[in-house]
């Protein structure tokens, strides 16, 4: 939902290594789901439409499988919806838009979706999962994942460039908890002891988005003093031009 893949009128300041990942990920992905996206535009099924389905396949997937310790089956279904972002973004460029609205609906249904695959974990772990510890991680990757987009936002709003991704974004949230979620379902078709990798995937998420919550707000702080401090000189320099000007204006009426 939403990563620099299939956005639509987002931008990104990805790292190095993220930038050739996305260019030959983009690539790869443009390739294969083109004739899908362009047989929906024929169809009249519009950018929007996918994204709504997609999300509401998410949520399905997270909140009807998880909460059931159904790990295995739930990965597959949310993955198979999680596609329909990388469509509806494919389908977006095909039709020549990259609107506002867009780029807005992706943002706010990517968030809806978050929260609903790490509710799913806490609702597992407060119930047949009976972990309280795990349940409360769960908790933590589920606002701590909010936030850090928050800070981002609320940076980029106030006209700051927030010139950092940091250690843990969305799309590593993602693919870290769900392909230990998806491995850690092969237990209950007998493989033994795999079950333990979706609590250690948890602690990484949890610690990463904390330590990315941190790097985040400490760029804000940063990149807020060096604005404040720009806009004061500049502030300054203009007082001193304008003080130039009125003397020399003084001297010519002396004259």
């Amino acid at each position: 939902m939403g990563q620099p893949v299939a956005s639509r009128g987002r931008a990104a300041t990805p790292t190095l290594g993220k930038a050739m990942l996305n260019k030959y990920a983009r690539a790869f992905f443009t390739r294969v789901l083109t004739p899908f996206a362009a047989f929906l535009i024929r169809r009249g099924v519009s950018p929007d439409t996918v994204t709504l389905i997609g999300t509401a396949g998410v949520i399905a997937g997270a909140l009807v499988f998880y909460p059931r310790g159904e790990f295995f089956w739930g990965t597959v279904v949310i993955t198979l919806f999680v596609f329909s972002d990388l469509v509806d973004g494919n389908m977006a460029r095909q039709l020549g838009r990259s609107s506002r609205w867009g780029a807005f609906l992706d943002s706010t249904l990517d968030r809806v979706a978050d929260g609903a695959i790490f509710g799913g974990f806490a609702l597992w772990y407060a119930g047949g999962g009976d972990d309280n510890v795990l349940c409360a991680v769960s908790i933590f990757c589920l606002a701590s994942g909010q936030v850090v987009s928050y800070t981002k936002a609320r940076g980029e709003s106030i006209g700051l460039p927030v010139a950092v991704n940091g250690l843990v974004e969305r799309a590593e949230r993602l693919v870290i908890s769900l392909v230990a979620a998806g491995f850690a379902g092969l237990h209950k078709f007998g493989v033994p002891g795999i079950q333990y990798l979706l609590p250690v995937a948890l602690w990484i998420v949890a610690v990463g988005s904390l330590v990315t919550l941190i790097q985040r707000v400490v760029t804000v702080r940063r990149e807020s003093a060096e604005a404040e401090a720009a806009a004061a000189a500049q502030e300054q320099g203009s007082g001193q031009q304008d003080s130039q000007e009125q003397g020399s204006q003084g001297r010519e009426t002396a004259k």
